[in-house]
């Protein structure tokens, strides 16, 4: 499978001119890579360099990449469910105020922020009920960094900006949609039962032009080949990806969260359901101009790069970190449980127009048709005794 810096005739949206030449400049950084890892480059490596690689990256080139939320004229490549409406982050408010209560802490530390709108609705709702805090925020993405600090300019000096782990925290940690852009490696089984590790190479097959990028199969190293084998039997053909990074992350936690909870929200599924026969092409996923595929050559730089998270995988991570597993369910059960639909019932109901732009959203965010299934909530936490408020009724802690 290659493609080309410009998107091929798939039904994928025009790029500008501006846009196909900054591809261009990222693909040719890419080929740089490849060619100095000696032709071959683990995919965990080329999905960092394309997301992340300073001024040619995608969460690090300063292009629009979250959407406003308006469906008909979409300016982003994505829309997160604080940007569908603020009542998600009002719901996750009532959550952080029951681990602040617990935690005997007025901190909140939110990574990877985005627009700032899940910052700016939670501040909302918790200064409403009269709560003095201190929120600080982590973000890798300078232009990501330079919207939130417009979007939050409201809360002053309530709100800081982290250039690194706290050594020590107390409060709430909130991940939304961070775990699945953490940079993923790439493994499966030959014929033989032996574990592969797919990594990049430059597609020589290509036409003349930008470089263009192919898979390229060789033996998995032991490490690899040992999470592999423990997470799946053999399936000759299978393809799937091991997020090593996302699990050393989750597993730091416990070096740093003194007391209180992390809240990490993200699409993705148990082991026994991440690694489904019928999930035999893996997880990769793709995000340009709201359109959705699974191919990470096109357009690199220039769109979002995800895989699904492994939650099993991330519960082990806490354990071993020393954290423990406070809940786990799926986003439309934890923000049922947390009172999403009493807020929405709260809201003045007589403007009917109002009303029904209110409840069109909060239905994508419930929906097993949309994200209310495929997104699950999971909790992490020391010195906090479950349950906590989201994961009071449908905890599947069991399903881990």
């Amino acid at each position: 499978m290659s493609a080309s810096a410009t998107p091929p005739p798939r039904g994928l949206p025009p790029l500008h001119p501006d846009a196909l030449a900054h591809g261009a400049r990222v693909a040719a950084h890419l080929a740089e890579c490849v060619q100095a890892a000696g032709g071959w480059l683990p995919f965990d490596t080329y999905m960092r360099e394309a997301l992340y690689a300073p001024g040619l990256g995608y969460y690090a080139a300063g292009s629009a990449k979250l959407d406003a939320g308006d469906v008909r004229a979409p300016a982003g490549d994505f829309t997160t469910a604080p940007e569908l409406t603020p009542l998600f982050g009002h719901t996750l408010a009532r959550q952080i105020a029951e681990v602040l209560d617990r935690s005997e802490s007025n901190r909140v530390l939110e990574f990877g922020a985005g627009s700032g709108a899940l910052a700016r609705s939670v501040l909302d709702a918790l200064r409403a009920e009269g709560r003095s805090i201190r929120y600080d925020i982590l973000e890798v993405s300078a232009d990501l960094r330079a919207r939130q600090q417009t979007a939050l300019a409201a809360h002053g000096d309530a709100v800081q900006w982290l250039d690194a782990l706290p050594s020590g925290f107390q409060g709430c940690v909130i991940a939304n949609e961070v775990l699945d852009a953490m940079p993923a490696r790439r493994a499966g089984w030959n014929g033989e039962g032996a574990v592969l590790e797919y990594g990049v190479v430059l597609d020589a097959a290509a036409a003349a032009g930008a470089p263009a990028f192919a898979w390229d199969a060789r033996p998995a190293d032991a490490t690899l080949r040992a999470a592999l084998a423990e997470r799946m039997p053999a399936l000759p053909g299978y393809v799937t990806e091991i997020n090593l990074q996302a699990e050393a992350w989750v597993r730091d936690l416990g070096t740093w969260l003194t007391r209180g909870a992390a809240i990490l929200i993200d699409y993705g599924f148990p082991r026994h359901e991440f690694y489904h026969p019928q999930r035999a092409e893996g997880t990769l996923m793709c995000h340009l101009r709201h359109h959705a595929h699974a191919d990470p050559f096109v357009a690199p730089g220039l769109q979002d790069i995800t895989a699904h998270v492994d939650f099993t995988a991330m519960a082990d991570a806490a354990l071993a970190g020393g954290l423990d597993v406070l809940g786990y369910t799926s986003q439309a059960r934890f923000l049922g449980n947390a009172g999403l639909l009493t807020l929405l019932s709260q809201a003045d109901a007589t403007d009917v127009r109002a009303h029904a732009a209110r409840l069109a959203p909060v239905q994508r965010l419930l929906s097993e048709a949309e994200m209310g299934e495929l997104f699950k909530v999971l909790a992490v936490g020391r010195d906090i005794d479950p349950p906590l408020l989201g994961f009071l009724r449908g905890d599947r802690r069991g399903a881990l």
